[in-house]
């Protein structure tokens, strides 16, 4: 029978410790190479994806570009019509406003001329209440 020394038996010991971590080792590799491949799979298929989605967004962005211009458009448009109406409703009114207040203080005028020499009939004096009682217009005029 042979015996075993103990470096033999010291190496056999890191022989073994050495095949249990080479096996870890490539249990681990094995798992990350899975799992970058995942990964791989994973990016490929988002780009698949998101390209379209991009084309989408770069043309609804276009889209939506081309309406504000538009927008734009319409509202310089808006502003000169307003513009244009400010300065019409401006020349309107210095135009015709004050002969229609002259034809109109005309008008009243002749109304109340024409409506005091219809009234000849005297009318009754004016009384108001103060305090429960009567007060005449000609004393209220004294005071």
């Amino acid at each position: 029978m042979h015996t075993v020394s103990g470096g033999e038996v010291a190496g056999i010991l890191v022989a073994v410790f050495w095949a249990i971590l080479v096996s870890f080792l490539a249990v681990a590799l094995a798992r990350l190479a899975q799992t970058l491949k995942a990964t791989t799979k994973l990016v490929a298929d988002v780009t698949d994806q998101a390209v379209p989605l991009l084309a989408d967004a770069s043309s609804a962005v276009r889209s939506a570009q081309t309406q504000i211009d538009r927008v734009d458009a319409i509202a310089s448009d808006v502003q000169e019509v307003t513009s244009n109406a400010s300065a019409l409703s401006t020349t309107v009114a210095s135009t015709f406003g004050g002969p229609l207040v002259k034809v109109a203080a005309f008008g009243y005028g002749v109304r109340r001329a024409l409506g005091g020499r219809k009234d000849d009939a005297p009318t009754a004096p004016r009384r108001s209440v103060i305090v429960g009682r009567t007060v005449p217009a000609a004393r209220r005029k004294r005071k």
